[in-house]
């Protein structure tokens, strides 16, 4: 987008609350048209006009669509309360406790709708809150749209398409921030970071995802301030972190995020480990889920939380067991099971992972320990498991992560895995003549072993 798209706009204005700067950049003057506008959104947009109410496109999907990309959500606002929104629709549910939000659904897609946010002037705990942090617990004051305006995050964030009359309000610089590709705070950054923390994490993952640059005023407090991230539900932060990793620049995101101290919070454990080695197998491990990753979601392959904790935890997981089996005797399958229980709750004090995705990362771990007792006729068996494909998958990261014996490992299962049935059986019988990596004649002859003495003694 350049300057010549959108022409003077009809309206600058400086808000006398704060001094933002609004534009109001008419039709002609951007290049928004309601046909880059989902079906479903326009159905509220003009539901909520016609019923005598403001009501605008907000936001991202805004933003995306000047940017010339396609808005994966489409976020209303509007000067109608959330219990008069409701009325309206009869395919709404209201949602939310720090702020109430309507949620107008349509099949699978679900339009959110919010009503303007105002300022906290008056103490009113049912309605606004704060902690000692500053941190806001409970957010319900509504307000117009310049209020909302200054509430918003960013300037690029702070976009306004008015279905009324098809305008853009933009706020503090939006659009021309937007040009420059420059992420702006609106106000004081770190009030604003106090009020939210996962604003940082907004911050690093616009900044990736739209190639952007975090502004000097709002990136200098990141590093102070990115301790606050433990204080913010776990819950909350598992989304966050989907939206980080799983966008298609998790590792511009992930070296980001170390650049200003914002992995340690979120993944406690892993980190304290990648800072004992910087070049051990941990730290390639992770540089290798996140390539992986934003490959995958490049090719529109799928991506499963499962497998991306399993990955990310493993060598955490491997020193727990490890420690556990030093310490208490245990053999090395009982002391690793025993340390996934302590890996997954200790994560999920930080992010809460559903118990759906931390199930099969358990099951992706525990078949790492099989791999190498199983180069053998016991492939055949190993393969029939449902997540097979996805642990070795993680055997080939490993692999490639540690070399040595896991590589080895990881290279006969590549080639059993890409042989037809002949050549598998052929590597099956090779390796249990071999009995290398533990295999089953190896196990065999330790079966033997009491029979002998038994024999003799009848």
């Amino acid at each position: 987008m350049t300057e010549t798209e959108h022409p003077q706009p009809t309206a600058d204005i400086a808000l006398a609350s704060s001094g933002l700067s609004k534009q109001i950049v008419s039709r002609d003057g951007h290049t928004i048209s309601r046909k880059q506008i989902s079906e479903n959104a326009l159905k509220v947009l003009y539901r909520l006009n016609r019923s005598g109410y403001q009501a605008y496109l907000v936001g991202g999907g805004v933003r995306d669509i000047l940017l010339g990309l396609a808005p994966k959500d489409f976020d209303v606002v509007t000067n109608a309360t959330p219990e008069e929104i409701k009325k309206l629709f009869r395919n709404c549910r209201l949602v939310g406790r720090r702020f109430r939000l309507a949620h107008i659904v349509f099949g699978r897609d679900v339009i959110e709708v919010a009503t303007f946010r105002g300022h906290h002037e008056e103490a009113n705990d049912k309605i606004s809150k704060a902690n000692a942090t500053g941190r806001l617990l409970r957010d319900n004051v509504y307000g117009n749209i310049d209020e909302d305006a200054e509430r918003r995050d960013f300037t690029v964030n702070a976009l306004y398409y008015n279905i009324a009359d098809y305008s853009i309000h933009s706020y503090g610089g939006g659009i021309d921030d937007l040009e420059r590709g420059q992420l702006k705070l609106i106000g004081d950054p770190q009030k604003r970071y106090r009020e939210d923390p996962v604003r940082m994490l907004r911050a690093v993952r616009f900044a990736t995802k739209l190639s952007m640059t975090i502004d000097k005023a709002a990136a200098e407090p990141i590093p102070a301030l990115a301790h606050l991230l433990s204080d913010i539900p776990a819950a909350r932060m598992y989304e966050e972190v989907l939206k980080l990793f799983f966008s298609g620049q998790a590792k511009a995101t992930y070296q980001m995020m170390q650049e200003y101290g914002l992995f340690t919070p979120l993944f406690p454990l892993l980190d304290s480990q990648l800072k004992e080695c910087p070049k051990g197998a941990a730290n390639k491990m992770v540089q290798l889920v996140m390539a992986n990753t934003d490959t995958r979601i490049s090719e529109e392959k799928s991506v499963t939380p499962a497998f991306f904790y399993a990955a990310l935890l493993w060598y955490p997981l491997a020193q727990r067991g490890d420690d556990i089996a030093l310490e208490s005797g245990l053999p090395k399958y009982d002391a690793y099971f025993a340390a996934m229980g302590d890996v997954i709750e200790d994560q999920c004090r930080t992010i809460s992972i559903p118990r759906r995705f931390t199930a099969p990362a358990r099951d992706i771990w525990q078949m790492q320990l099989r791999f190498d007792r199983s180069l053998n006729t016991r492939a055949f068996k190993l393969m029939e498991n449902p997540k097979f494909r996805a642990a070795y998958d993680l055997l080939l990261l490993r692999g490639a992560a540690e070399g040595g014996q896991v590589a080895k490992t990881a290279t006969w299962w590549q080639q059993f895995v890409d042989s037809d049935e002949e050549q598998r059986l052929q590597l099956a019988k090779s390796g249990q003549r071999e009995g290398s990596g533990g295999g089953r004649s190896r196990n065999q002859r330790r079966r033997k072993k009491p029979r002998k003495p038994q024999a003799e003694a009848e």
